[in-house]
This record gives structure tokens, C-alpha cells and sequence, in this order.
């Protein structure tokens, strides 16, 4: 079997796609063979098959693994396709395979892997002697044999542990690695490696503190940490010798692997110490100001290093070894940078650092002023950075704008000065001045002198967005710099004078506003006269500062000229090479919006628009380009309908042959990313419409929507020309009908044969989600005299739509037809669902199911309200009908604690109790207006001003006792109902950071977990209106017969909620 999968296993690399899947899909057959598995682990081993093929067989086994293994894998097939006999084999085989005493590692780390997915399913029950046969391998293996067991225990901590398991071992296993972390016999990428198994060790650690063990966790932490964060403390203060020279990584390879190995381990050192700061902070709060100070002393002593290796040279950057461990210096910088960002919120670092400050005679001296030396050091613009942005002025604005990934020393310099200045934000902006006054004096190089402004352009940025203010004498002496900078011949120096003008005037409220017309100007013909294309757009972007931030007396008769120099430069440009840019086509469309809104009646004579749809044709295959240009075109048109009549014809005027001469390209059947655009355009336009439309409007575009609608299977371009449809309809139904086409067919008569279309069964769910208000808004302005047959016809159209529907915003559609008509004929319209039979149920069964399954994931304000309205109507008229209509109530948890796997719960999916439909009415009335509050309701406070208390005092239902109980009362209990005390929590030395930082190492279940437990999470805003009628519909519904018989039967929590918000108050 060996040579044949060796054979199958090169057809499947195979560049021919037919004998690649073949070779597949063979493989796979071979899953059921007896020692498919076996044979594929000895083609992993064997050293006389290419090596790509033994990778291969590694990765086909670890599919075969999670599919045949144990019903414990999510992806688990259903039946296991290996004997213990060959698992036993398996294991010992993976096991050597993944130790060998060889250098081979891409093999040996997919072994590991390998190895890792079975221990999950079978340590330590059916693998017991797995971690005593790799720390044996650890603690007396030769350095490739500990490699292969390092690699396996990352893998097993990353993947393998359940938490019971891990902490079975966990001293054995800390106390294993950290002997290899401090043994100067080892290599030093191995001791790296040992580290990151520690590292990985505390994502465990960090779940388990979250639940009932913590003191345990924290007791076994400060017996680990005792030892290992004094080895760190040393390793950070270690030197780092002189990077080796060309020919010596020539010729003295080992020269070379010990300064990368170095790096690493220093890396993973600090890393770990990150993520000890995240899950222990008070462990190493009485270590951080050594730590800051080490940290500081490093960073200065390979600054030069740095400067030399990436700022003046080329050197590769951002470098990993086949372990994953990175080895580049600029990786430790930005690690370093981090944390001692990190540093600077500890209470013993802050303490000590105030002292010097208060110590220190002024800005000039003191240790702020010397951060800003360091953070202006590593904040220069790399060599690669320089060729990068000259070769591409996309990457530049990408990084201006913080768009990108790509996060840099240079942006962790703006991050730290960032962080000081929330904390002293006065010394930082004084010891920053100061920093530039000293260097500014100075032959520095132009990279310098650039990076003081990045910097300050850095903490601008950051004090616009929370709403802070420069003082006018900062600002005023920042003048002079920024001047210089506007003059320079270096092209990043220049563009980084005229972004500072633009932020500088920005965030100094108005004492910048004797200069700020002067930096407009030079700005205004920079853009149209300057050489460099890094400063144009820099220019370009700073325009939208001024625009924001300057008074309109100001802006306004610079309004044209501005327009005009985008005008200019975009002529200047390769429209093709301009579409494939994103940083620069939205650059030039927000700061085009900016100067639109300044005053929008520009649009009607001037050349705004046109260059708005310039750039939108450009652009429209670009997701977040066409997004911003729908919704600058929406802030038009809402501005200038609000104008009045005659503005709104003349915007029509304007756009409208634009918009429908794009309809006329090309064959329609397939349709354009442009044809979308302008589909939504005309949905936006049409949105605005002013009552009625200008004469002539539906008889321009009708013809164009009529065709799209009648012939495209595009989803994006049948919703939008959809809502424009209903849109005309809303604002000027009238004109609609008395149009008719070319062959003579009413307006109305059109409109139902693309309803007809919408609705059937040619058109998936997504394409025809707008469907249902158009339908809502025929039947509303049309009316039943009107419509006549026509009317019964499409409400059980859509009815039988809504039966097969599966997408939320379809349903949703449909189910605002019935809730419309519901709020005016709510009886109506529970007789017309009896009477249609969809399938072989009622209309009632189908359309009430659908309706209170879909009810609480409604979206939309107006949508949300009209819902909650119409069920309170259905749930008023007291129907037996309805009481008959039995729906999915409450989901029934199941008892078993295993976890939910995909495949488990393909094999068991939900379900839910039965109820009646207004006892499913009243309970979406109840989570809708838990929902309306906000999502929280606090039983010991008021609501809200709106919402006053109602009595729910139900019909008498008399107690045992003979008293009569309000079952809408408050709960009582003898029960403490108290919050956290912060003064009962351990101290952990650290300031409270709320901040969501992607720099900072977090863990996916931090990042999941941000947004748990803060105002609104997971719930809408709060609905004043919304409430308030709840609360009226409870308080009346509460008084009429039967309703405690309905309240008795909401669960629990329901009637709790209902109590609570029944308290007077």
C-alpha cells in the first residue's frame, strides 16, 4: 500500500485538477482499507521519500484523524475507522516521528500536530505514558529530540489539554521546560522554544481563573512565576551583542543562529511577560519598575543598531524560523515598545516616575522628554517604508489612515506617547515641544525631523477622536516647524508638514485660525503644483481637517477651488491604475464629500457630482468605496430635498440622465458592478423624494427599473431597484399610476407583475428581500377597491412565499405585510389567513409560526415598533382561532454538560416547547420590551421618564389564605441584591486599561469577550416610544379576563420581568 499512496500522494500536488481530485477522492476511499493510517505514517518516516510527499501524508492523516478517530472531533464521520491494535501503533510511530533525533523539522512539526489531535481524544486515559515519554525526551534528549518534543508539547498546550489534564501534569511539566529555559547547555532557539510552551501555558491557566479554581490557579502561579520571572528580568538585562557581519553568517553560520536565537528568546521573554501582565498582574506589579527600567535600557542600547540595520539600510525585517519563533531585531523593538506601554500603567512604575517628574527642573531634562528621544528614534521611516511608499502611494495612505495590518515600531512609537499622554498629558505634550525644539536645532537627518511631526500627528489624531483640544500657545509653536517642513525638498518631510498643518489647525479650536488660511492655500496648490504624489495626497487628506474645523466664512469661497484642484489632479491620473487603489480613490471621495457638505447647493451647478460619479465609475467593483459613495449621495440628497421642491428637481435634473444611462449599457442580462451602483443611487434618490415627485420622474426611470426587475438574477441590484419602486410608490403613488408602459399596461398593473416575479419561485430568498414592503405599499395605496381580485391574489402570494422563506430579512419583508394590515384590520386579516391554505396547512399556522419564530431578530426602528403593534392587536382580539394555532415556544436545554460539537449537533438538533399563539405573542411582547429599554432592566430602579408604572393588577384569583395576589408584583426574597465591592477585590498594581489593544497579545477569548457586560452589548438601543406603549398594552391587557391563566404559563423569568418592570416608582 506504501507505493501506492506514495504514488497517490504525488497525483494529488498534481497542477492538472482532474488527476489531482481523482488522486483525492481515492485517498479517501482508502480510508476503510485495514493500515491506511499505519501506511501513511511510514511514508512520513521514510527519509528516501521527497520530502513534500511525507508532508502530504502527514497532512491526509491528520483529515483521516479528525474524521475516523473519535467521536469527539467535530468532524468526526460517524463511524471510527481505526482498531486499538493500530492506534497503539499509531501513537508509538507519530510519537518517533515527531522526537527523531534528525534536523528535518517541517516533518517532525507535522507529526507533532498530528500527535497533539490524538492526545485530545485520548490522553491520559488511553495514552498515559505521553507526557512521561516526552519530558523524558526533554530532560535527556539530544538538542533535535528536544526540539521534536518542545514542538509536540506546544502543540499539545495549544490544542491537546483538556483543563483537568493539563493541571494533572502542570508542575511536572513547568518545572521540565523551565530547566531548559535556563540551561546555557541548550541552544538558545531551543530555550526560546521552552518559553513559548510556558506562554502557551497560560491561556489554559486564564480559562480556569474564570471559573471556581482561582485560588488554586493563582497559588500554583506564584509558585511557577517565583522562579521564572526572575530568570526574565535577567534575560532582559542581558546584552545583545553586535549583529553578525555578512561574512560572517557566510562563514560562521553559528555566529549567526545564536544572535537570531538571542532575539528569539528575548522575544518569547517578553511576550510571556505580557501575558503574565494580562492574567496575573499582581505578580509581576513589584517586578515592573525594574522591568520598565530593563525594557528602557535595552530599547537604548541597539537603537543605533536599529537606525543602521532598517532606517540607513535594507535588512530583512519581520522574520520567523520554522517554529514560528520571529528572530529579526525590529520584532523584539516593537515587542519591547509594547510593553513598556504596558510598564507605564503600573501603579509602582507611575509612583516612581512621578517622583523623578516632580523632581525634575522642566521639560527640557526630565524623563518624558527622554521617552520622546526613544519613541522619535524607532519612529523614522524605514528604508523599506520609503521604497514602499514611493512605489506605491496606496500603502502610504493605508498606513496614514490606520487601515492596515501592518502594525510598526514606528506606529508602537505613536501608540506609547499615546498611552503617556492619557496618563500625563500635559508633560507629554510639553516634553514633546521640547524634543522637537532641541532637534529641530539640530543636522539631524530629514527621517527625524519627519518623525517628531508623525508623532504629534500620531497624538492629534487621537485627542480629535475624544474630543480633545491643543492650547493655543502648543499649537502656535508647533507653527514655525511646520513651516519648515512645507519647504523641504525631502518629499515624506514635506508631506508630513502639510498633515500636521491640517490636524494642528484641527485640534486647536480657533488658535490656529491667523495661519490656517495661509496653510490652506500653500495646501490648495500643492495639490494641483507639487511633484511628489505622496504630497498631493497628503494634501488632498488634509483638506478634510480644514474642512471640518474651519468656519464657514472661511471654507465656503474656497469651495470651487477645491473641487477644482481634485478635478485637477484626478485628470493627472491613470483611471485603470486609480480602480485598482483603494486608499486613494476613498481618500479622494471623503475629502470630495467634505467640501460638498460644506454647502450642498454646489451640486446643482457646479462640477461636484459629476466628480463624485467619476470617481464612483472608477471604483464600483470596490466594496467600501461604493459604500461611502451611497452614502455621501445620501447626505446630498437628504440636505437638498430638505431644500424644497425646486432644489430637489434640480438634483434630479442633474443626476437622473446619469444615473439611467447606465441601465442603457451593455446587454442587461449581465449586469455590471456599475448597474448596482446606480440601482442604489436611484434607491437613495428616490428615498428623499420630495411629495410629489417632479413631474416626468416615474416616466424616466420606471421603463429601466421595469426591465432590471423582469430580467436580472443579480440579488444586489433586484433589492435596489426594489426599494426604488417602493419609494416612488410612498411618495408619489399617484404619478405610478397613471403612468403605463409602451405596450400600454397600467402603473399598477406593472408593479403587480413584478411583485408576481418576486415572489416566485425563480427569484432565492436574498434577491427578493425588499419584496414585501413593495407589496405592503400597493396594498396600502392602492387599496382593496383598486386591487379588487388582485388583492386576495398577492396577499396569498405572499403568503405562500413566506411558508418556503429561510433568510431572517426576507421573512421579515413578508411577515410587514400582514403586521401593516394588521395595525389597521387586524381581524381582516386573521379571516383571510384562515381561508388560504398553503400546502396542506392553514395560512394562520404557516404565516403565525413563521411571524413569532422571526419576531425578536427584526431590525429597523420603524419595523420593530409596527411588529410589536400589530401583535399586541392580534393579541387584543382574543381569537380562539389563534389560541388554536400551536407554535415553537421555549428551547428545551438539554441536561447532558458535554460539549456541543458541529457534528453532535447535526445529530441533535434544537428543540422547543409547544404553545399556543397568543401565549407566544405575549411572550415577544415581554422580550420586546426588555429590548426596548436597552436590554437591561434593574428591578431596584425607574425606567425611564415615558414609561410610567402600571398597576397588572389581574382579575381576582383568590390565595389560599384568602387574599387576593397581584401576579404582577415585585419579587420579594430575603436575598442580597448587591453588586461587586471594589474595595473587596485584591489590588493587582496595575491601572485599569479599557481599551480594546490588537497589539497587546490578547486571546480570542478576551477579543470575544470584549464586549460582554458593557451598556447595550448584544441588545438594541434603547425605544422610548416602544416602551412606553408596551408598557400601556401590559397594564391594560392585565385587567381583562383570563390573562392570569396566560400569565402563569410565561416561564419564570418571563413573569420576572414582567414584575419588574410592574414596580411603582
Amino acid at each position: 500500500m506504501e507505493e501506492q499512496l506514495v504514488q497517490l500522494l504525488a497525483e494529488t500536488q498534481s497542477s492538472a485538477e482532474g488527476p489531482r481530485k481523482h488522486a483525492e477522492l481515492q485517498l479517501k476511499g482508502l480510508y476503510t482499507a485495514p493500515g491506511f493510517p499505519v501506511s501513511l505514517t511510514s511514508v512520513a518516516s521514510h527519509d528516501s521519500v521527497p520530502l513534500n510527499i511525507r508532508q502530504s501524508a502527514l497532512l491526509v492523516l491528520k483529515t483521516f484523524v479528525q474524521t475516523g478517530w473519535s467521536p469527539q472531533f467535530e468532524d468526526f464521520g460517524g463511524q471510527i475507522l481505526v482498531n486499538d491494535e493500530d492506534k497503539a501503533r499509531l501513537r508509538h510511530m507519530l510519537v518517533e516521528l515527531a522526537t527523531a533525533n534528525v534536523e528535518e523539522r517541517k516533518v517532525k512539526s507535522a507529526a507533532s500536530y498530528v500527535v497533539s489531535k490524538i492526545a485530545s481524544a485520548d490522553f491520559p486515559e488511553e495514552w498515559p505514558d505521553l507526557l512521561p515519554t516526552l519530558l523524558h525526551i526533554v530532560q535527556t534528549g539530544t538538542d533535535a529530540q528536544l526540539h521534536g518534543a518542545l514542538r509536540v508539547l506546544v502543540e499539545l498546550v495549544d490544542d491537546g489539554f483538556e483543563q483537568e489534564q493539563f493541571f494533572s501534569v502542570a508542575r511536572d511539566l513547568v518545572k521540565t521546560i523551565y530547566d531548559v529555559a535556563t540551561s546555557d547547555t541548550r541552544k538558545v532557539t531551543l530555550r526560546a522554544l521552552a518559553v513559548s510552551v510556558f506562554r502557551a501555558c497560560f491561556d489554559i491557566l486564564e480559562t480556569v481563573m474564570d471559573g471556581d479554581h482561582k485560588a488554586a490557579v493563582k497559588q500554583f502561579a506564584d509558585e511557577a512565576l517565583s522562579g521564572w520571572v526572575p530568570f526574565f528580568i535577567e534575560v532582559l538585562k542581558s546584552r545583545l551583542p553586535q549583529p553578525p557581519l555578512e561574512e560572517q553568517e557566510t562563514n560562521d553560520p553559528h555566529v549567526a543562529e545564536s544572535y537570531r536565537g538571542l532575539i528569539a528568546l528575548k522575544f518569547q521573554v517578553v511576550k510571556v511577560l505580557m501575558r503574565i501582565r494580562s492574567v496575573f498582574p499582581s505578580n509581576i506589579a513589584p517586578q515592573s519598575p525594574v522591568l520598565f527600567s530593563a525594557t528602557w535600557d535595552e530599547l537604548s542600547s541597539f537603537q543605533e543598531t536599529y537606525h543602521q540595520m532598517f532606517i540607513e539600510d535594507t535588512k530583512q525585517s519581520r522574520l520567523e524560523d520554522a517554529d514560528g519563533l520571529p528572530y529579526t531585531l525590529d520584532f523584539l523593538v516593537l515587542e519591547e515598545l509594547d510593553f513598556m506601554q504596558a510598564c507605564l500603567r503600573a501603579q509602582p512604575v507611575r509612583k516612581e516616575l512621578e517622583q523623578q517628574l516632580h523632581a525634575s527642573s522642566g521639560p527640557e531634562g526630565n524623563w518624558i522628554t527622554a521617552v520622546m528621544k526613544l519613541a522619535v528614534a524607532y519612529a523614522q521611516i524605514t528604508t523599506e517604508e520609503e521604497g514602499m511608499w514611493n512605489l506605491d502611494v496606496n500603502v502610504f495612505l493605508s498606513e496614514e489612515t490606520s487601515v492596515t495590518a501592518n502594525y510598526t515600531p514606528r506606529i508602537a512609537c505613536g501608540d506609547l506617547v499615546i498611552k503617556l499622554s492619557e496618563w500625563l498629558r500635559t508633560p507629554t505634550i510639553e516634553g514633546l515641544l521640547a524634543y522637537a525644539r532641541s532637534l529641530y536645532t539640530t543636522d539631524q537627518s530629514w527621517k527625524a525631523k519627519e518623525a517628531v511631526l508623525f508623532i504629534l500627528n500620531h497624538l492629534l489624531t487621537e485627542f480629535s477622536e475624544v474630543d480633545q483640544t491643543v492650547e493655543p500657545e502648543i499649537a502656535n509653536s508647533y507653527v514655525d516647524f511646520i513651516r519648515y517642513a512645507m519647504q523641504q525638498e525631502d518629499e515624506f518631510l514635506r508631506a508630513r508638514g502639510f498633515l500636521v498643518a491640517g490636524s494642528l489647525t484641527a485640534s486647536s479650536t480657533d488658535a490656529m485660525h491667523q495661519v490656517a488660511g495661509s496653510f490652506m492655500e500653500a495646501t490648495l496648490q500643492a495639490i494641483t503644483n507639487d511633484a511628489s504624489e505622496v504630497v498631493q495626497v497628503s494634501c488632498i487628506r488634509a483638506i478634510q481637517h480644514y474642512s471640518r474645523s474651519l468656519p464657514g466664512n472661511v471654507m465656503l469661497p474656497l469651495q470651487s477651488n477645491i473641487i477644482a484642484a481634485l478635478s485637477s489632479f484626478l485628470s493627472g491620473q491613470d483611471l485603470q491604475e486609480l480602480a485598482e487603489g483603494e486608499d486613494l480613490v476613498v481618500t479622494l471621495v471623503e475629502t470630495l464629500r467634505d467640501t460638498i457638505m460644506l454647502d450642498t447647493t454646489i451640486c446643482l451647478s457646479g462640477a461636484g457630482l459629476d466628480l463624485l460619479f467619476t470617481l464612483a465609475s472608477q471604483g464600483a467593483s470596490n466594496f467600501n468605496l461604493t459604500m461611502l459613495v451611497a452614502e455621501t449621495f445620501e447626505d446630498i440628497s437628504a440636505r437638498i430635498s430638505e431644500k424644497g421642491d425646486a432644489a430637489y428637481v434640480e438634483l434630479c435634473a442633474k443626476v437622473l440622465p446619469s444615473l439611467v444611462s447606465v441601465f442603457d449599457v451593455g446587454n442587461i442580462a449581465s449586469e455590471s458592478n456599475l448597474t448596482n451602483l446606480a440601482a442604489e443611487l436611484l434607491s437613495i434618490l428616490t428615498a428623499h423624494g420630495r411629495e410629489p415627485l417632479p413631474n416626468g420622474f416615474v416616466a424616466t426611470v420606471m421603463p429601466k427599473l421595469n426591465r432590471l426587475l423582469l430580467s436580472s438574477d443579480d440579488e444586489e441590484l433586484l433589492k435596489n431597484a426594489t426599494v426604488a419602486v417602493k419609494n416612488m410608490l410612498s411618495h408619489d403613488y399617484k404619478q405610478l399610476f397613471e403612468w403605463r408602459d409602451e405596450a400600454g399596461k397600467a402603473g399598477l398593473e406593472v408593479v403587480l407583475v413584478i411583485i408576481d416575479r418576486l415572489l416566485g419561485p425563480s427569484v432565492d430568498d436574498n434577491s427578493a428581500s425588499e419584496v414585501g414592503g413593495l407589496a405592503a405599499e400597493v396594498v396600502e395605496k392602492a387599496g382593496a377597491e383598486r386591487l379588487g381580485p388582485y388583492l386576495m391574489q398577492l396577499l396569498s402570494a405572499v403568503a405562500i412565499r413566506l411558508g418556503s422563506a429561510t433568510k431572517a430579512q426576507f421573512i421579515q419583508s413578508l411577515i410587514l405585510v400582514f403586521a401593516r394590515l394588521s395595525l389597521v384590520s387586524a381581524r381582516e386579516v386573521v379571516d383571510f389567513l384562515d381561508q388560504v391554505r398553503v400546502g396542506s396547512e392553514s395560512g394562520l399556522q404557516v404565516v403565525m409560526s413563521k411571524w413569532l419564530e422571526n419576531s425578536i431578530n427584526f431590525s429597523g426602528y420603524d419595523e420593530i415598533r409596527q411588529n410589536v403593534i400589530a401583535l399586541s392587536k392580534l393579541y387584543e382580539l382574543d381569537d380562539p382561532r389563534l389560541r388554536q394555532v400551536m407554535v415553537k415556544g421555549d428551547l428545551i436545554i438539554p441536561a447532558s454538560d458535554r460539549i456541543m460539537t458541529r457534528s453532535r449537533a447535526r445529530q441533535n438538533p434544537d428543540q422547543f416547547t409547544i404553545v399556543p399563539a397568543n401565549l407566544k405573542i405575549l411572550k415577544v411582547l415581554v422580550e420586546e420590551l426588555l429590548s426596548a429599554s436597552g436590554g437591561q432592566y434593574d428591578p431596584q430602579k425607574p425606567l425611564s421618564a415615558t414609561s410610567s408604572t402600571f398597576p397588572l393588577t389581574p382579575n381576582p384569583v383568590l390565595s389560599a389564605n384568602g387574599s387576593q395576589p397581584n401576579l404582577l408584583s415585585p419579587l420579594h426574597n430575603n436575598h442580597s441584591t448587591g453588586s461587586l465591592n471594589n474595595d473587596g477585590e485584591e489590588e493587582d498594581g496595575w491601572e485599569d486599561d479599557d481599551d480594546l489593544d490588537l497589539t497587546s497579545g490578547l486571546t480570542k477569548s478576551e477579543l470575544m469577550s470584549f464586549g460582554e457586560d458593557r451598556p447595550g452589548s448584544g441588545y438594541r438601543q434603547r425605544d422610548d416610544e416602544t416602551q412606553a406603549y408596551l408598557v400601556d398594552f401590559f397594564r391594560g391587557a392585565s385587567q381583562k379576563p383570563g390573562f392570569e391563566e396566560v400569565f402563569m404559563a410565561l416561564t419564570e423569568d418571563e413573569r420576572g420581568k414582567l414584575r419588574a418592570f410592574g414596580r411603582h416608582h
